[in-house]
């Protein structure tokens, strides 16, 4: 079987991953990070275009500074404590560098600021890696940490990430841009989990990787980009269009669908702590992301009165096939609660 450039990239992807679950030292996880970063530069640059030069210069500008920012503060850690390991991260100043780099890396606020800007000069396929897969390792990271991470930061960038998501992505009409903020948001909520109940966290993660893949893969096989596109899918591919809407009602934490339910878990740890406060604004703020997707899943009347609907629909049978797997990752909440 022949080596392609393909099964390289996917190699070294899976072999990224896999090295940062296996580490207990600080240079392992950074030299995981760093074979993540350079996989992904092929991937963003693959289609040619100016856009994407852009996008791929600027995620590795993002990239080196957190691995400088990550190797730096690992390093601080080994002058104190006399060691590389993950589980030792004994110093305070350290900790919250360590913790800022990986936020960076996993595109928290308030370092996001290069996810939508990477985005933009993607294809969809990309953007669903960089997405979901791009946030694997440093999520691993942040897990294998979280006893050390200082609360208080933890707490303060999962709230920026929520209330920055949720006002910076109200006013979009691309879709990409949708699942662009809908990320932002999802690690804000990781980050509140984390610091009320860390098992959770990698549920949400679990979670939020099948509904937003579903979800693109959706979208791409309708070649949906804009809203106006969503309302047009509306008469031209129903089937197809609730399956997608589905997804991004899943998404944005409706009952009673899948999504939710590590919020739920959230919010149900955080009142007990005596930080209600914390979750009535992480919940608000997460109400203008509930709106965005409302947005995409009704049509404008206006826009959609002139249309008409197509009676005699061609089934296609990879909709078909991906109807399952979305009705199970959307309507999975009584499974979760069993």
């Amino acid at each position: 079987m022949p080596i392609t450039p393909h099964s390289v990239i996917l190699i070294n992807l899976m072999l990224s991953t896999a090295m940062t679950a296996m580490s207990n030292s600080w240079l392992t996880a950074w030299l995981s990070l760093e074979m993540n970063t350079l996989v992904f530069l092929p991937i963003i640059s693959k289609t040619k275009h100016p856009q994407t030069a852009v996008a791929a210069t600027k995620y590795f500008l993002t990239q080196t500074i957190a691995s400088c920012l990550l190797l730096f503060s690992s390093a601080l850690n080994a002058w104190y404590t006399g060691t590389w390991s993950i589980t030792q991260l004994d110093n305070k100043t350290a900790a919250t560098l360590m913790l800022l780099a990986l936020t960076m890396k996993a595109a928290a606020a308030p370092t996001h600021f290069w996810l939508p800007e990477v985005m933009q000069g993607c294809t969809m396929t990309t953007a669903t890696l960089i997405s979901v897969w791009q946030k694997i390792v440093p999520t691993i990271l942040i897990l294998s940490m979280y006893h050390h991470a200082p609360s208080n930061i933890t707490i303060i960038a999962g709230l920026l990430s929520t209330a920055s998501s949720g006002f910076g992505g109200i006013d979009k009409t691309q879709l990409w841009k949708t699942i662009t903020y809908a990320a932002i948001t999802n690690m804000g909520w990781m980050l509140l989990i984390l610091a009320s109940q860390p098992k959770t966290s990698m549920m949400a993660l679990l979670l939020y990787m099948a509904i937003i893949t579903s979800a693109m893969l959706m979208m791409e096989k309708n070649s949906t980009k804009t809203l106006k596109n969503m309302e047009a899918a509306w008469s031209t591919s129903p089937t197809l269009a609730i399956l997608a809407a589905l997804m991004l009602l899943s998404a944005s934490e409706l009952l009673p669908l899948t999504d939710l339910m590590p919020k739920l878990i959230a919010l149900g740890k955080l009142v007990p702590q005596n930080l209600a406060p914390l979750a009535v604004v992480a919940t608000t703020t997460t109400f203008f992301i509930l709106l965005l997707y409302l947005r995409t899943m009704l049509p404008d009347p206006s826009n959609s009165a002139a249309s008409s609907m197509k009676w005699r629909q061609q089934v296609n049978a990879q909709t078909m096939m991906l109807a399952p797997i979305v009705l199970t990752t959307t309507f999975s909440l009584t499974l979760l609660t069993g």
